[in-house]
Order: C-alpha cells, then sequence, then structure tokens
C-alpha cells in the first residue's frame, strides 16, 4: 500500500491541463479562466456624483450660508454643455456625469431652493467629496481576474462591467463512468433476489458536474472480461476514466486482470475507507479505479478525482483546505491506514468549531455520509484522542462548488 500523499502525486503527475475555448459571458459562471480579463472600458467612464445634489466648485463655499445660481439640471445619462464658473451650481442626480468646472458634491440635505434658479448652500465640502473619479473601480486595460480562477457570479457581474462579452476558459473535463458487477442494477430496476442498486454510477456523474466536468455514464459492466473491454472502448475520446467496483483481489474483480490495454501505476491506497484504488492508463486515457462500496466511491472521488479535474481545467491548488476542530468525544487510536472519518460539525458555548464522529463507519452506508457534515481525517498511526483535542476535518459541503 502507499500513502495518500504520494498516489496523489502519482496521479496528477500524469493528468495535464486542456486547452482554452471561448464562451460566452452568461455562460461563464463556474468555468475556469485561461487568459487574463482585461478591462476594455474605465469604470466609472468619467467623474460622477455619488448622491443626489448640487454640482458646485468647493472653493464658493468658503463662507457659509452661500447663495449659487443654478444653471442646469444632470440626471444619470445625460450630458451637460458648458462649464461651471464662479457662483453657480448644477442641479445633479446619483451616476450623474460631473459637468466641467465642479469638483465637488454638496447633498441636497444641506441646500435650500431659493425659487427656481437659486439654492442657498449650508455646508462647505472639500474637493471631490461625494464624487467618484474617472477609473475609481478600474481603467481600460487593468487585468481584473487572474488566469486559473474559477468564475463565480462576483466575476461575471465585473466581466460585465468590464464589457467582455467572450472569455476564453478551459474546456470542460469529458470523463468517463463505468459502474461494474452483476449485483448491481441501475435505479429503477426491479433488483433480483442478490442484487442492489447502483448508486455509485450517478453519483460520480452529479459529482464531475459539480466540480466542472462533463459526466459520460458509460453504464454497468457485468463481470465478464468480453462485456467488460466492449463497455469500456465507450471511453476512447475522454480526458479521464472513472470506474466504480472490480479493483479488489475476487476472482470478479476484473479491473486489474481483465482491460486489454491497462498499464497500471500503482494498487492499493492506505486510507480508510478506499483501500482498492487503482491508477493507470487505458491506452492514451487516465483511468482511476475506484472501489465499490458507495462510500469509499465517494470519499476517494473527494480525494482524488476532484484535485484531477481540477488540475484538467489549470487550477493548480484545489480549494478545500483542511481544517481544526475540536473533537465532542474521544477517537481510539488509528491503525496504518489514513482514516476519513464520516461526523458532524457544530459549536460549543464559545462559538468554537466542534466535531463528533458517527457512530457507525460501515462503507456501505450512504445515509451516515449523507447526514455528516465532515470528515475527520486521521493520519496513519494516529493516537487515541481525548474530548476537546484538536482534529483535522474536511467540510463535506466545501466539496462541490457552490452556486
Amino acid at each position: 500500500m502507499i500513502a495518500v500523499e504520494e498516489a496523489l502525486q502519482r496521479i496528477l503527475e500524469n493528468i495535464s491541463p486542456l486547452p482554452a475555448e471561448q464562451v460566452s459571458l452568461e455562460r461563464a459562471r463556474g468555468r475556469v479562466l485561461a487568459q487574463p480579463l482585461k478591462a476594455r472600458v474605465s469604470h466609472p467612464p468619467r467623474a460622477v456624483s455619488a448622491m443626489d445634489g448640487y454640482a458646485v466648485r468647493a472653493a464658493d463655499l468658503q463662507e457659509r450660508p452661500t447663495e449659487l445660481e443654478i444653471i442646469g439640471h444632470i440626471a444619470a445619462g445625460d450630458s451637460f454643455e458648458g462649464t461651471l464658473q464662479a457662483g453657480q451650481a448644477v442641479r445633479i442626480f446619483t451616476g450623474a456625469q460631473l459637468p466641467p468646472g465642479a469638483d465637488a458634491i454638496v447633498i441636497q440635505e444641506d441646500t435650500q431652493t431659493q425659487g427656481e434658479s437659486r439654492v442657498l448652500v449650508h455646508q462647505a465640502v472639500p474637493v471631490g467629496h461625494y464624487v467618484r473619479p474617472q477609473g475609481l473601480d478600474f481603467q481600460a486595460g487593468d487585468t481584473g481576474i487572474a488566469t486559473g480562477k474559477r468564475l463565480n457570479v462576483r466575476d461575471v457581474a465585473l466581466a460585465a462591467a468590464m464589457n467582455v462579452p467572450w472569455l476564453h476558459v478551459s474546456r470542460k473535463p469529458r470523463v468517463a463512468v463505468l459502474a461494474t458487477g452483476d449485483e448491481v442494477v441501475m435505479p429503477g430496476e426491479m433488483p433480483g433476489p442478490a442484487q442492489i442498486v447502483s448508486s455509485n454510477g450517478l453519483a460520480l456523474c452529479s459529482f464531475i458536474e459539480a466540480c466542472g466536468g462533463t459526466p459520460l455514464n458509460l453504464g454497468i459492466a457485468p463481470d465478464n472480461a468480453d462485456a467488460l473491454n466492449n463497455m469500456i472502448a465507450g471511453a476512447r475520446g475522454a480526458d479521464l476514466l472513472v470506474t466504480t467496483g472490480g479493483a479488489s483481489v475476487g476472482e470478479h474483480d476484473l479491473i486489474r486482470s481483465g482491460l486489454n490495454d491497462l498499464k497500471m501505476d500503482f494498487w492499493k491506497i492506505a486510507m480508510r475507507p478506499g483501500k482498492p484504488l487503482l491508477f493507470g492508463q487505458l491506452g492514451a486515457v487516465p483511468m482511476l479505479g475506484l472501489p465499490g462500496n458507495p462510500v469509499s466511491t465517494l470519499v476517494c472521488a473527494m480525494v482524488f478525482l476532484r484535485p484531477c479535474l481540477e488540475r484538467l481545467q489549470g487550477l493548480e491548488e484545489h480549494d478545500s483546505p483542511q481544517e481544526k476542530a475540536l473533537l465532542e468525544e474521544g477517537l481510539k487510536a488509528n491503525d496504518r491506514r489514513q482514516d476519513y472519518v464520516r461526523s458532524t460539525l457544530g459549536q460549543d458555548s464559545k462559538g468554537r468549531l466542534t466535531v463528533r464522529a458517527a457512530t457507525l463507519q460501515d462503507s456501505s452506508m450512504l445515509s451516515t455520509l449523507s447526514h455528516s457534515t465532515a470528515l475527520i481525517v486521521r493520519p496513519p498511526h494516529d493516537p487515541a484522542r481525548e474530548k476537546g483535542e484538536m482534529v483535522s476535518i474536511l467540510r463535506l459541503d466545501n466539496q462541490v462548488y457552490p452556486i
């Protein structure tokens, strides 16, 4: 068995970022930027008012109150012909362009109109008061978002403000998914007396989509070498192949022994759940063989598949760092395998993050995983831990990308 860290390193050494493609801005959320996003305009394009009030010359307000002549009105989107002279003001509204000659805004609460053409100003203001200068947010040519960022809703808003309608992003990884085993049937089918309903294929497809990829569900292959090779041929042209089941040592586990073109790099990881995991090449396609137990499949997807998908999309570092939490109950000593313990997060009376391990940790129990909010990560040979000790965790809610 090899360590989790070594396995992940060997996997990622065989995964390269995919080429870029162009997408429209409305389809950019969740995609990874392949070229820096540069502003095509400045924002604001000219100095504008940040408040409703009057555009003035700050030098005219040294004495209070000061009466000024109103020479015009400007709403957002309007332009003003002429230049503000000494003793003059322009009625202005939020977002409107500052008229030439003005250098400050007096808010309307600090003024009193004197008929239609005069205004009494009660408050002095400094130069630049309530003025948003040209390019306050960004200047044309500025880099707003660097290469390698997964774009969220805020990034889409920034790109729109920068007047960028098309973006270069990494192509979505195409990931073929093949479940195996005579004992599993698709959801909706009636299982036989010795069969169960398969969750792995659909769960992995959902996981791949959540991580920015495009899943290709190849179905369920029976425990027959010829049928397995025929079905797995559907992975040709994919960027990655993921299988579930059939990677152990039984006579019916054919992933290691029954694939004609498999060049295996390694098999068996010192982790729980997920020991029977393999990685290799099936022709030109990298292949990740996950265990068949449902919890093992998803935990291994979190630990190994997600970094693969991120590397394919040009993300060098995955964004699920381990955090620390206080144990609500003690844990017995760990063995030689790195353990990922299904757990629930909470808070103590001081507002500190706490974690409680689930009582049952069988790798077939999806309900426990579904109800968990974190995994306690225990290194090999971790000693017994007492209540109140700090342990490392991975938040399950952070294992997929938020909307």
